[in-house]
């Protein structure tokens, strides 16, 4: 009927006069009816009442218009809820009743009240997130009839009506709208009451877990969706849903490349979040420089260590409620632990006196322990409050642990020049072994007069020395042992080099030297958790006694060359068996012992020490020649045979 009386005026024609009045009657009476109907068909999430109703407005013609019109209505509805619920006036009254302020009247909490103003907010917030999820869950259900349903007589899907004139769908054009009042409003709300600005950056975290909330509301709204439509295919009406493939992706928008639903709800809360993490820090910071006061000398207390590691921790707690915002307050507090370090490193001594290994601990030196000491509470304390977070994310801990590294290295900074100090004076007493006479022959008895060396017994004293004075006072014992323990590797690398080095070496010179080789065991153990721990240079020292005593063939053959021991090492030992034309390789070089030791540290490889050694063998020879001798000493060919070998494990 309407198609025909399109475009040509039928007034004043009598006879159809009373038809057209009960025409236009009839499609108001049916529009409010299908109008009726959308309305409890979505209220009640019932698809087959919405279904029908929009298959009315199909035959109308008025689908587009009327989808669009229920939309903004949504809109405009949700707009007026976000403005009551940030209102300050009814926020501020004590009872419900809004009374008129004067002109210029700023509505703000009473001195006493600001407690009940949050409350009375945080109310407000949560009944505003209930609403616009009760609004998106209609959309959405809204949105899928249209997906699902077709006109039975021209099998158009309806959502194609709506979508043909380039419009973007529904559930788009709603999210977009409402995201958009959210901000707007906010901003405003915000700007114009001082109070309502505090609450949301104060309690930032709170605002967010409601948003956060509302997000997985709506994402497990939409797959309930999913399941009701597609089980509720029974009536013929919807038996074409049963036709329609069940599409398994969620219904609620999917992030796209250029628009993330669950970013454009959250920017509204962009400024808010700015603020709340510029308090944070000023927080976490605030306890750092109340403790490192401006020509302090001392670190902080026990006490007040205590308190920052409490900051440290509340503050990531609050964080929790979110994995974005746990890694942007991560961030805060690595910045903190770098501050920490920073104010701390300011207060070592750098001075001689802290890496003086003579008298007892310098002012300085207890200084830098006392520092250590506070680097490594910190480092601890941190470590233990990252590990009781649950659920923190990766890179918020990776943020954390990186800082953590940070402080271990400068705390292993702090001791090195006391470390370096006491590595230099252990060499110096290992090197006066060349000081004492090892070319005697056995006495009478058969044992060695001492039980060991004078250098010996300094080098024990020494460590047992420095362990108590220096050591003992680091509560870090697993980092002191650390450094200990490889500078009592290095001690042990030292002492064989130079025992390999005694020219000459008689047999009671032997004997004290094996129990040199005994005592050097103990003489390291204060270093070290276990001296069996040390690894490849314990094996080393107990792998070398016995070779003092064994032929150069022996040695030759002894399955600990090459595997513990260095080849350089025991070639250098069997210098000591040849006569005197055969200089080692030092003597050869005319360095002393000390230039010797720091040229063998400077060319670590094997490569290079064996080419030294084949320098002096070869000036042996040459040696041999120019005298005309008759034959090469005994060890010779040996150690020739050994050079190959050596050479040839390098191949």
């Amino acid at each position: 009927i309407d198609y025909l009386s399109q475009g040509i005026d039928l007034s004043g024609i009598e006879v159809i006069e009373n038809d057209l009045l009960f025409i236009a009657r009839a499609r108001l009476e049916v529009e409010n009816q299908a109008k009726r109907l959308l309305e409890q068909g979505v209220e009640t999430q019932n698809p087959t009442q919405v279904g029908t109703a929009l298959q009315v407005f199909h035959n109308l013609g008025t689908l587009k218009d009327t989808i669009a019109n229920v939309v903004d209505g949504y809109c405009t509805v949700l707009e007026e809820n976000i403005k009551n619920a940030l209102d300050i006036k009814v926020l501020t009254q004590p009872s419900q009743t809004v009374t008129r302020g004067g002109p210029g009247r700023a509505a703000m909490p009473t001195p006493g009240n600001t407690a009940a103003f949050r409350a009375a907010l945080w109310t407000n917030m949560e009944k505003l997130m209930d609403q616009i999820c009760a609004a998106c869950g209609q959309v959405q259900h809204l949105q899928k009839v249209l997906t699902k349903k077709r006109d039975p007589v021209s099998h158009v899907c309806f959502i194609e009506e709506i979508v043909k004139d380039g419009q973007s769908d529904i559930l788009y054009k709603f999210w977009t709208a409402v995201t958009q009042t959210l901000s707007s409003q906010f901003q405003s709300a915000t700007d114009s009451s001082m109070f309502l600005k505090q609450a949301f950056e104060g309690e930032y975290p709170k605002l967010l877990r409601l948003y956060n909330d509302l997000w997985k509301r709506l994402q497990q709204y939409s797959q309930n969706i999913q399941r009701n439509f597609n089980t509720s295919g029974t009536t013929d009406l919807f038996a074409e849903l049963q036709q329609m493939e069940e599409d398994a992706q969620n219904i609620f928008m999917q992030k796209t490349q250029d628009y993330d639903p669950e970013k454009a709800l959250k920017d509204s809360l962009q400024q808010y979040e700015a603020a709340y993490l510029s308090k944070s820090l000023s927080r976490l910071f605030d306890p750092i420089n109340l403790v490192f006061p401006p020509g302090g000398r001392n670190p902080p207390s026990s006490d007040e260590l205590d308190s920052i590691i409490k900051t440290i921790a509340s503050e990531l707690n609050v964080a929790a409620v979110d994995p974005d915002l746990s890694l942007a307050v991560a961030k805060n507090v690595a910045k903190t632990i770098q501050l920490y370090g920073v104010k701390s490193e300011q207060l070592l001594s750098t001075q001689g006196d802290a890496s003086q290994v003579i008298g007892p601990l310098t002012e300085g030196q207890r200084r830098n322990v006392a520092v250590v000491n506070s680097l490594y509470k910190l480092h601890q304390s941190v470590l233990k409050v990252i590990t009781n977070q649950s659920s923190f994310p990766a890179a918020a801990e990776q943020t954390v642990t990186t800082a953590l590294k940070a402080v271990h290295d400068l705390m292993g900074s702090a001791v090195q020049p006391l470390l370096n100090s006491v590595g230099d004076s252990v060499e110096a007493i290992i090197i006066t072994m060349h000081q004492e006479d090892f070319s005697g022959s056995l006495s009478s008895s058969g044992k060695p007069d001492v039980p060991c060396s004078l250098y010996m017994k300094e080098l024990q004293g020494f460590i047992a020395r420095v362990m108590s004075d220096y050591f003992r006072h680091f509560e870090c014992f697993d980092f002191v042992f650390d450094n200990t323990e490889a500078m009592a590797q290095r001690a042990i690398e030292l002492f064989i080099r130079n025992a390999s080095l005694i020219r000459p070496l008689g047999e009671g010179g032997k004997m004290r030297l094996a129990a040199d080789f005994a005592q050097m065991e103990l003489a390291v153990a204060p270093l070290c958790r276990r001296v069996s721990d040390l690894g490849k240079s314990y094996r080393q020292l107990r792998s070398f006694r016995p070779l003092l005593f064994q032929t150069s063939e022996h040695i030759a053959s002894s399955p600990a060359l090459g595997e513990v021991i260095p080849f350089s090492i025991i070639l250098q030992f069997l210098f000591t068996r040849a006569p005197p034309e055969l200089k080692s390789p030092f003597q050869r070089a005319e360095w002393s012992i000390a230039r010797y030791s720091q040229w063998l540290d400077d060319h670590p490889s094997e490569k290079d020490r064996l080419a030294l050694i084949r320098g002096a063998l070869e000036a042996y020879v040459q040696s041999v020649r120019t005298r005309e001798g008759k034959e090469f000493a005994p060890v010779y060919p040996i150690m020739v045979q050994l050079l190959q070998k050596a050479m040839s494990t390098l191949q």
